[in-house]
């Protein structure tokens, strides 16, 4: 006989850990405790010695699906001062020391929780709060740690008698789940004066009427309407304020998710997992009437679709039997409304009515969103379901990660673990900024990290840099594109040299210029700027994204000087001609005197280029969405590349995208449709990317190449790009559980921080 204590760390506080152990301890014949203390679990277990090793082994190897096992560490125990059997003590309450602590995401509800929820018989039949251990909120109610109803939202909810048996019966999966909750002594449904189902019912109504419910999620407010009524549709694009950006799309399972989109096997992995992110889908060809409406995701081949996270989502589905459009309750450019009293002041303009519940959400979490390239899965958005899980990093200092401007989130680190922050959106506005800060002392609290070390972007202008500069904390300032190639590199895990391909919209470069188009040989402590992109003017700066006409012209009229002549004025005429010849006028005046025009080296803007010389977009309403346009119209189509050249300067292999522009141009003139002239830009881009790898690997570069940047969000281009490099012989990784784009900045910001900070790479 024997004495053990136990402690092991993870995420192991809100994902039934403690009821594991109690059934495990009990079928072994152990007895002991186990209580949640600060941020892990630990307790004592007696018994003979082979029994508590089977009982550690256990632990490691068949902890709960939501639950991941980090560290168990068994010590000598004192002789035991309980009594026989096993049982669950109450938490212990947190210390002043830090400790790690992982955050459990939100999971969705899990089936034994749904056949509740449709069974007449059970007492949750049709209750929109049904929750388990194996399921329901985490993050967005828990307020402080250990883990306990009293330190969630959950605690001005006292359990009725049934519900207080399910929490104290070990053979009950209820058994300490902190959310359990039932019609008696749980949340409740509102719409105005009306409570629970005929609320429902209401909300319902309003929604097979053609109107749209502001709906009280699990990490904010949604809005919703039916995805087949272009009315509604297109009305929620004017309310919202949203133009052209697409929806994404709930439906009630994987049958209608195939109906309405190419679903393949990993893709059905990703769309029932716990996490349910929106997975971005290739849209089967309609035959007869589409049960979408075009408004939903104008002029795009691929549509977002998720399926169900929250009973409240199975019962709206039910009810009303149609895909739903299910976006986050806001006006564009806003941060996600969670406040009921701010979700009426932002949304009153936009919903018709609102279906609303008494709990508090703690935390603002918006929904994920992946994709797939083959069977490798691409983050769009690290946020409800995934975040805020905690990812490796190689880091002992704990540091912070201020993000970028746009799509942003910040990442604390510390402990050889990183935790990404949910997504804020773009930071430009006072409410958006405010929503950073209070994520970001939240989470800090709940963790237990409090950096000492601050990393942040080198633009002075962004806000992410300007709070983190005002912090009294020591900074680093991280190039952008280092920290895009940084954050795959740490992702997995890569050390010593790599090759980084950076290609996004817009970053500063350490000389002062914008880069977007970017060949690095880096570690995660520093890089070297092996090729580039050559550059062009932005007229007027941030006009010119927001007006891909004007970046255009910026391209044939002031492109980089590299040897080769510019498009004749008779291959632009037909571009120049449908312009305003007023913006033509001024823009030439403004490149011919270099009066607001910054140069950039950007992939991101000769994409922007590209699609307004083929008509697609010369004006955009959010970043991002002329290449878009034009991935989609590329499709799978068949090309023939066009022209292209690279040159030496200064040191550095140059793309020069003056014959590729010309080639294009000659080849619309002749007649050849938009479709293969996009597709035939995506693969000399492909191949551009391709020569300049091969060039530095020629004069010594390493042959892991990192991918990073918004621009690899575009599936053709990572696909083509990808494979003309492994035939090259190279390793090439991608973010997966890092966004790619600017939501993974500051992961890398972080990433090269405790670098630094080591003075490793």
């Amino acid at each position: 006989m024997s004495t053990r204590r136990f402690e092991v760390y993870g995420t192991v506080q809100g994902v039934g850990f403690r009821p594991f152990v109690y059934r495990t301890a009990a079928e072994l014949g152990l007895t002991g405790w186990v209580a949640n203390v600060n941020g892990h679990v630990e307790g004592e277990v007696a018994g003979p010695v082979g029994r508590i090793e089977a009982f550690a082994d256990r632990l490691r190897s068949h902890a709960p699906t939501l639950a991941e096992v980090r560290r168990v560490r068994l010590t000598e125990g004192a002789p035991p001062s309980y009594g026989e059997g096993f049982r669950v003590r109450h938490s212990v309450p947190a210390s002043s020391e830090p400790a790690a602590r992982e955050i459990p995401p939100d999971a969705a509800i899990c089936d034994a929780c749904l056949r509740e929820l449709r069974d007449p018989g059970d007492r949750r039949h049709r209750y929109p709060f049904v929750n388990c251990t194996d399921c329901g909120p985490r993050a967005t109610i828990i307020e402080d740690l250990p883990y306990d109803r009293i330190r969630t939202t959950m605690r001005s909810f006292p359990l009725c008698r049934d519900c207080a048996a399910e929490y104290a019966d070990p053979g009950d999966r209820r058994f300490h789940a902190e959310p359990v909750a039932c019609p008696v002594c749980g949340p409740r449904l509102a719409w105005q004066d009306l409570r629970g189902e005929e609320a429902l019912r209401a909300a319902v109504a309003a929604i097979a009427g053609g109107g749209i419910v502001a709906l009280k999620g699990l990490g904010g407010y949604q809005l919703v309407c039916d995805a087949g009524d272009p009315r509604a549709v297109a009305e929620l694009r004017r309310r919202k304020r949203r133009p052209a950006k697409p929806f994404a799309v709930m439906v009630d399972g994987l049958r209608t998710a195939s109906r309405l989109a190419m679903v393949g096997a990993t893709e059905a992995s990703a769309l029932t997992s716990p996490e349910r992110p929106v997975v971005l889908l290739a849209r089967r060809r309609s035959r007869g009437t589409t049960p979408l409406a075009p408004q939903v995701h104008p002029g795009l081949r691929r549509v977002g679709l998720f399926l169900p996270t929250t009973g409240l989502h199975h019962l709206l589905l039910d009810d009303l039997a149609r895909p739903l459009v299910v976006t986050s309750g806001n006006l564009s450019d806003e941060p996600i409304a969670v406040d009921d009293t701010e979700a009426r002041r932002a949304l009153s303009g936009v919903a018709d009515g609102f279906l609303t519940h008494d709990r508090p959400i703690r935390a603002r979490y918006d929904d994920s969103v992946v994709q797939f390239a083959g069977r490798t899965r691409v983050t769009v958005r690290r946020a409800r379901g995934l975040a805020p899980a905690p990812l490796p990093l190689r880091v002992r200092e704990p540091v912070a990660g201020a993000g970028a401007q746009l799509k942003h989130t910040f990442t604390l680190a510390a402990n050889g673990r990183a935790v990404l922050g949910p997504h804020t959106g773009d930071l430009s506005d006072l409410a958006s900024h405010e929503a950073f800060q209070a994520s970001y002392n939240h989470l800090k609290h709940l963790t237990g990290i409090e950096p000492r070390v601050l990393a942040h972007d080198l633009h002075p202008g962004y806000l992410s840099t300007q709070w983190a500069r005002a912090q009294p904390l020591r900074h680093i300032a991280v190039q952008h594109h280092h920290a895009h190639v940084a954050a795959c590199a740490a992702e997995h895990r890569v050390r010593g040299p790599f090759l980084g391909i950076a290609y996004d919209g817009l970053g500063l470069g350490d000389d002062g210029t914008l880069w977007g188009g970017e060949i690095l040989v880096a570690d995660l402590t520093g890089y070297r700027r092996v090729g580039r992109f050559a550059t062009a003017p932005l007229p007027g700066g941030d006009a010119a994204v927001r007006h891909p006409s004007r970046t255009a012209l910026g391209y044939l009229l002031g492109g980089e000087s590299l040897g080769s002549p510019r498009p004749y004025p008779w291959l632009t005429r037909a571009f120049t001609d449908r312009l305003d010849p007023r913006e033509v006028t001024a823009v030439t005046a403004m490149v011919a005197r270099n009066v607001n025009c910054p140069r950039a080296s950007s992939v991101g803007r000769l994409f922007d280029t590209v699609a307004s010389l083929l008509g697609l977009a010369d004006r955009v309403g959010y970043e991002g969405e002329a290449a878009v346009l034009l991935e989609a119209a590329a499709g799978d189509t068949h090309a023939v590349p066009l022209a292209h050249r690279l040159v030496r300067v200064d040191g550095l292999w140059v793309y020069d995208p003056a014959p590729t522009l010309a080639d294009l141009l000659a080849r619309q003139l002749d007649g050849e449709p938009v479709a293969p002239l996009a597709a035939a830009f995506h693969l000399t881009l492909a191949i551009v990317t391709a020569d300049l790898v091969a060039h530095a690997v020629a004069e010594g570069a390493p042959h892991t190449v990192c991918l990073g940047g918004g621009c690899f969000v575009n599936r053709r281009l990572l696909t083509e790009v990808r494979r003309r490099l492994r035939a090259q012989g190279l390793r090439v990784l991608v973010g997966g559980q890092v966004p790619v784009g600017d939501g993974g900045i500051s992961y890398g910001q972080a990433a090269v921080a405790a670098a630094r900070l080591t003075g490793k790479e």
